[in-house]
């Protein structure tokens, strides 16, 4: 199917059939147009082989194929070249001839937004006619009056150039007569107009040159489908509020075109059919009906809603031969089929005519258990026959004993008919035949019954039964033995009332999914590598070679970091611990492979190494902030001096991000209260800027690494901020820590 509705094939083969002589190019046309029905381009370029080596017969037959179903301008004025090329030379005949062909043309396109060009093309054709008398020029100016006044009201692209176009002619025939139909026709016009440039917002969201194919979820179908619906939905508006029959005349062409594109989508075939049969338009509702399963003949949706409007009207027999057509040879006839089959025949012809067809369903190859349900329920319901249910039941039984569902439908049933003692005898009968893995829902049921229905000695035992029988599907047989307070909220809860709260509720079902897994234990993902062997591998998270049960986990050694201030080149660092695990699962680069650590410590200067090889390990969701700040202020770190003045240290991937900028003076200058303290404010303000370096250009470097971790990216804003604050005298106080807070912020990019 995908490659049957190839997109790009249909184009290579469409170039070659413009490429190819006509011989050559009509099979390929036809493997085309036999894919692509509505692929008014695709018509074009067929018949317009044709017209070249003016071959008139095949050109009028490929025209009667298309026309109607493919309503695009450019594909209809194609064919007003023809039948003007035609008719050229026959005289009045061919005159009156292509008349009748723009008339024609104009009755289906010309609601189109883009049939501005085919009425201008018109008019100057009906100007062109000759008159020699003056009667004729008369009723000449008449038809051309008459078309310009259909057409002004049209909202097309030359709505406008058209009412100037018409304004011109009626002061041309006389100034008098023309300011007065001017001003009767001026509100409809500007009526027009305004229309047009709101139908213009939805049509220029369309795709006029897609192909149709069949729905297959991606976003441009999507959007295509949602701009159609928008169209749809401001045409049945009647934004112009014209009469309901011009108004109902638009719908119709819009939604014709909306096929041309969503030809595959059933639910515009369905929508455009109930709307034909709401209007009042039965008939056309059915032709809109037998269009669509010829369009999609697998949609078995559109099936029972045709046969739905068949026998809505009263036409049984038509509905009939709908609802035979589901069974096509007999073999491909579906238990959906058979089931609504019988639902229509009892509707219809009575009890009798039902009864008589699921005797010969059940002999179907097709026929599941489900025939069989649906029909003895509506024996018990509708016909009020529960000896003929009950036989129905009966009979499935010895054919579907397999099928856990139709158990559990024949015991409720039973619970309907208040028999206790066939509900017992039908789960033992069950559950002797099927095996454990398919009845955990007859067990369910049948413990919901005794639990509901029964003492407590064959509540108990019926339970004890069931973890006997479904103990032996696992490997923990043991605990699934074992009596939990699960069962005791089984027993005694009601519907939706329980003898607990939803967190008691919560709690239980978590304990009973680790007790079931206590002995299943899956590999701990490796974290990190020793620190002696960093040459020998890289770091990374290995995957879990042997999962639990129903547990699906990530490929966790295909996971990365997002940083959005990552960029590309060397990757980040991922620095092992004294324990040898890393603080993250591995280092990562944006275009290539990982580094092993090896590299990394040797590009770092010794006493940077050890610091970063000193780093803890990350146990949560981050670091402690308290003991990355010690580890940072007590690491003896040799300086490098920078252009600036203030210690820095060479990093793998670059300076710390703006680290200078907090030192600046020009940033954390308080404003002066009170003029006579300004001296004495400035030297504890030097003072304390000199130390807030000290510490800000030592610990700079590691803020840099823990910002390539996720783990301790958090942090990073927690340790920036507590170094500038213990920096701070206690006697400067908030105006101080707020300002510095904010370079701070700023500085990592969380304020603006």
């Amino acid at each position: 199917m995908t490659d049957k509705y190839n997109v790009e094939a249909a184009e290579i083969l469409a170039n070659e059939a413009l490429r190819s002589p006509i011989s050559g190019a009509v099979p390929i046309y036809e493997q085309l147009l036999s894919t692509f029905p509505t692929a008014a381009k695709y018509w074009k370029q067929y018949v317009e082989a044709h017209m070249a080596v003016n071959n008139d017969d095949a050109t009028k037959q490929i025209f009667s194929r298309c026309l109607l179903n493919c309503l695009q301008i450019p594909l209809w004025r194609c064919y007003i070249r023809f039948i003007r090329k035609v008719n050229d030379k026959r005289g009045n005949e061919g005159q009156e001839e292509t008349r009748k062909a723009f008339d024609f043309m104009l009755n289906y396109v010309g609601a189109d937004i883009a049939s501005g060009p085919v009425w201008m093309e018109y008019i100057a054709f009906l100007r062109s006619l000759p008159a020699p008398t003056a009667q004729e020029e008369s009723q000449r100016m008449t038809s051309v009056r008459k078309i310009y006044q259909r057409a002004i009201v049209t909202p097309t692209h030359h709505v406008e150039q058209l009412w100037r176009d018409y304004e011109n002619f009626e002061n041309s025939i006389s100034r008098a007569l023309a300011k007065g139909l001017v001003s009767e026709y001026q509100p409809k016009y500007n009526s027009a107009r305004a229309v047009y440039r709101e139908r213009k917002k939805y049509t220029d969201e369309i795709d006029w040159n897609m192909l149709a194919i069949p729905p297959s979820g991606s976003s441009k179908e999507e959007m295509q489908w949602m701009a159609w619906k928008k169209l749809l939905a401001f045409e049945k508006a009647n934004p112009q509020r014209i009469d309901s029959a011009s108004a109902n005349k638009r719908i119709v062409f819009t939604y014709e075109q909306c096929l041309m594109f969503l030809y595959h989508y059933p639910d515009i075939w369905y929508e455009y059919a109930t709307w034909h049969a709401k209007a009042g338009s039965v008939d056309s509702a059915i032709k809109v009906f037998q269009r669509a399963l010829k369009a999609l003949p697998d949609s078995e949706m559109l099936r029972y809603a045709y046969a739905e409007l068949e026998e809505s009207r009263g036409a049984i027999q038509a509905a009939k031969k709908v609802y035979e057509s589901l069974f096509g040879d007999g073999s491909n006839a579906s238990a959906l089929s058979h089931i609504q089959f019988i639902r229509f025949l009892r509707r219809s012809e009575g009890v009798e005519a039902a009864r008589k067809y699921f005797v010969d369903a059940r002999k179907s190859p097709n026929c599941t258990y489900h025939v069989y349900v649906a029909y003895a329920m509506m024996a018990f319901c509708l016909d009020k026959d529960a000896k003929m249910a009950h036989n129905v039941f009966e009979a499935g039984l010895k054919r579907f004993m397999h099928e856990p569902g139709y158990i559990l439908e024949y015991a409720d049933f039973l619970y309907r008919l208040n028999d206790d003692r066939n509900i017992r005898a039908l789960f033992e009968r069950a559950l002797s035949s099927l095996p454990p893995e398919e009845s955990v829902e007859v067990w369910k049921k049948f413990t919901q019954f005794e639990q509901t229905y029964g003492d407590l000695a064959s509540m108990l035992k019926v339970e004890q039964r069931r973890k006997e029988a479904l103990s032996r599907t696992g490997d923990d047989g043991a605990s699934e033995l074992e009596s939990s307070l699960h069962d005791v909220v089984s027993r005694y809860s009601f519907m939706d009332l329980w003898p607990c709260s939803s967190n008691d509720l919560d709690h239980l079902a978590r304990q009973e999914w680790l007790a079931r897994n206590i002995n299943k234990k899956p590999d701990k993902p490796t974290l990190g590598i020793e620190a002696g062997s960093a040459d020998k591998t890289t770091s990374g998270v290995s995957s879990n070679t042997n999962p639990p049960a129903k547990v699906v986990y990530p490929d966790t050694s295909k996971m990365t970091v997002y940083d959005p201030r990552q960029i590309p080149g060397p990757a980040a660092l991922a620095a092992p611990s004294a324990s040898g695990t890393l603080p993250y699962s591995g280092p990562f680069s944006s275009n290539g492979p990982p580094i092993a650590l090896n590299d990394i410590l040797k590009s770092l200067p010794p006493a940077f190494a050890a610091f970063v090889a000193n780093l803890p390990a990350v146990e949560g969701p981050s670091p402690d902030a308290d003991f990355v700040i010690s580890v940072c202020l007590q690491s003896n770190i040799p300086a490098a001096t920078g252009k600036s003045g203030t210690a820095s240290l060479p990093l793998l991937s670059g300076a710390a991000p703006s680290t200078s900028d907090l030192s600046d003076s020009s940033k954390f200058r308080p404003r002066d209260r009170q003029p006579g303290k300004r001296k004495d404010m400035d030297i504890n303000l030097l003072q304390d800027q000199r130390m807030m370096n000290q510490r800000l250009c030592k610990a700079s470097p590691f803020l840099e690494i823990f910002s390539r971790f996720a783990n301790y990216k958090k942090t990073v804003l927690v340790i920036r901020l507590e170094l500038l604050v213990h920096t701070q005298d206690q006697h400067h106080t908030e105006v101080r820590f707020q300002e510095i807070s904010r370079a701070a912020l700023v500085d990592l990019g969380l304020v603006s």
